[in-house]
């Protein structure tokens, strides 16, 4: 089974979608896919699905979605052994009920060992935060590119999502927003400020109170010799922070403020030494 959730939702069982088009399916589906391989408690899909309340007939109205989803995946399984000319030996092959379980106490999406690019996400970006740790930066930032290739969009895009989902999506766009940032630390470390800009104009204005984010890209132009746009940033990132949080930029940030301030166009300002991290995000 192969996985997809870093953007629109797709599941495919020996190459054949098992993705339904029913909301609540989807919803069902979109849990047990994000944690393949784990059981999802019934009282989690129910919260997923009537968002604290729930009708009486919750848990026999999941069975039925439960159900749908086994019938999808039978086709699919079956399709897949037609395709591959139906050697799958009897007593071999893999049944509805071997990849959607039932377990005490919820139900299990057996991947069977196919991929699943969340988990691919969290392999590279893990191998890329190591090859940081240790001064690897054109590898850090070639392992962390790659993590953030699988994203084509925000996490389960096209699932209308309850409580779980939503709160699984703000966890995984915290995952990709750290390995962003880290990203782009590589590539200031080996001198790719000029080709950030571009990117960095758009995520500033995007992530409008991202303190690192925002120092990155002051780094950046600094670095690319137009100071009076780095000090810019500072100020249109200190009016936000005041105006809708009610606070200064951190102490991090208003050093390297002082320090592309005091330096002259051509002294280059080295980021935060120390290792602090400039983050903040509202």
């Amino acid at each position: 089974m192969d996985i997809e959730v870093l953007g629109t939702l797709a599941v495919r069982e020996r190459g054949i979608s098992v993705t339904p088009t029913a909301p609540k399916p989807r919803q069902v589906l979109a849990l047990l896919a994000l944690h393949a391989d784990q059981v999802v408690p019934v009282s989690a899909l129910i919260e997923e699905l009537w968002q604290g309340a729930p009708p009486r007939s919750a848990r026999t109205t999941l069975q039925t979605y439960v159900l749908q989803l086994r019938a999808l995946i039978a086709t699919a399984l079956e399709q897949g052994e037609a395709a591959g000319g139906g050697e799958t030996a009897p007593a071999g092959r893999r049944t509805a009920k071997d990849v959607l379980v039932t377990l005490p106490g919820g139900y299990l999406l057996n991947s069977g060992g196919g991929t699943s690019d969340v988990r691919e996400f969290d392999r590279l970006a893990g191998m890329g935060y190591r090859a940081m740790d240790a001064g690897d930066f054109p590898g850090a930032a070639r392992l962390l590119r790659e993590a953030l290739s699988l994203w084509s969009g925000p996490a389960f895009a096209d699932v209308h999502g309850g409580i779980q989902l939503d709160m699984e999506t703000r966890r995984l766009e915290e995952t990709r927003l750290c390995a962003l940032d880290q990203r782009i630390e590589a590539d200031l470390r080996i001198g790719r400020h000029r080709e950030l800009l571009a990117e960095l104009t758009v995520l500033a204005s995007r992530y409008r109170t991202h303190e690192n984010l925002h120092g990155q890209f002051m780094l950046a132009l600094h670095r690319s010799g137009r100071r009076g746009e780095a000090l810019d940033v500072y100020q249109r990132l200190r009016a936000t922070l005041v105006r809708e949080l009610g606070l200064e930029p951190s102490a991090a940030l208003r050093r390297l403020q002082r320090s592309i301030l005091m330096a002259s166009p051509e002294t280059p300002v080295a980021a935060e030494a120390n290792g602090e991290r400039l983050a903040r995000v509202g």
